[in-house]
């Protein structure tokens, strides 16, 4: 029975690593901080971005317990992220850290990621070249699964079991202001084990690629077209995100993106200029393509973003002295 659990969930991480590995998000021209450290500070501000995202809303794990009576919960993938980072001056870059929690099916994951990003400025832009260490603690329920035998005493004595790994991860991140961006990152270098005691084969953490790319087009006075393109592999599959966003006076937008054999997405939002800095509110639905989709399995994909940039500025304070001349 150990091995055939042990297959399976291999096959499962195989087919799906995107998903259960590395989180996806619809809005992914905001969150180039969770997949790319050279991003870290690259605004020149202190910013925060927040993702809430439900994917396949509509899907449902089945399950049997130990005494056989049948059991459904939300099996669809729902993920938090919150990232921050800032431009640090004295270290000639910039710092981020990123905190994730992923919720799919019978597993959890809470994962920290700290980055720095060393700026260099090349002829109208900047590159930040960044590295970044991330710890990941991985839970899986055991007691959820369906064994073949009902009293499998190696599953039925096993609930939750959990452990963490420590990885690494590197990226190049090259912006001009209002322009152009371009970065490429790899994340999972280590490639670290997450053994558990139910398991004869401990999963591994697989490398991840990303090349992300975007342009600011100015149409007019009024409006701006956004394109964009992530690309992830880990060179056993590999997915696209094709966007574009048209942006009206600055303040809101309305765009679509492509997923192939995923999923047409819809997105919407909002932001507005503040004294110091610019707020964001975004939402997206996915609306589903592939077999996930299908007879009414989901209905879709929400997400949510908020997002908050601003600067320190120094308050000027006036000196005054006594000139020796007028005592």
């Amino acid at each position: 029975m150990k091995k055939i659990v042990t297959l399976l969930l291999f096959f499962f991480g195989a087919m799906t690593a995107f998903s259960q590995q590395e989180a996806q998000f619809s809005h992914n021209m905001f969150n180039n901080m969770a997949i790319n450290p050279g991003y870290a500070g690259m605004n020149e501000a202190i910013c925060a971005t927040l993702l809430v995202r439900q994917q396949w809303v509509g899907f449902k794990d089945q399950y049997k317990d130990a005494s056989g009576a049948s059991h459904s919960n939300n099996g669809w993938p729902q993920t938090n992220l919150i990232s921050i980072d800032g431009k640090i001056n004295p270290l000639r870059g910039g710092l981020g850290l990123t905190v994730f929690q992923d919720q799919l099916g019978f597993e959890k994951n809470l994962g920290v990621k700290i980055s720095y990003s060393y700026h260099l400025t090349i002829k109208q832009g900047v590159l930040g070249i960044g590295a970044q260490v991330g710890f990941l603690n991985k839970k899986i329920d055991f007691s959820k699964f369906n064994p073949i035998d009902a009293n499998d005493p190696l599953l039925n004595s096993t609930k939750i079991e959990g452990n963490m790994a420590t990885d690494f991860a590197f990226g190049l991140f090259y912006k001009i202001e209002n322009q152009l961006y371009f970065g490429l990152s790899a994340s999972q270098l280590r490639q670290a084990d997450i053994s558990y005691s139910t398991l004869l084969a401990a999963p591994k953490l697989v490398r991840h690629y990303y090349m992300s790319a975007g342009y600011y087009y100015t149409i007019n006075p009024d409006f701006e077209l956004d394109p964009s393109i992530l690309i992830k592999t880990d060179f056993a599959s590999m997915q696209f995100d094709i966007n574009t966003l048209l942006k009206w006076k600055n303040q809101f937008w309305g765009g679509l993106s492509y997923r192939p054999t995923d999923a047409v997405v819809v997105l919407l939002g909002y932001q507005r200029a503040l004294k110091n800095g610019t707020l964001r509110a975004g939402y997206s639905y996915d609306i589903t393509t592939s077999a996930m989709g299908a007879n009414g399995r989901s209905s879709g994909s929400h997400e949510l973003m908020l997002g908050y940039c601003f600067k320190i500025v120094a308050v000027p304070h006036e000196e005054s002295y006594r000139n020796t001349r007028f005592l």
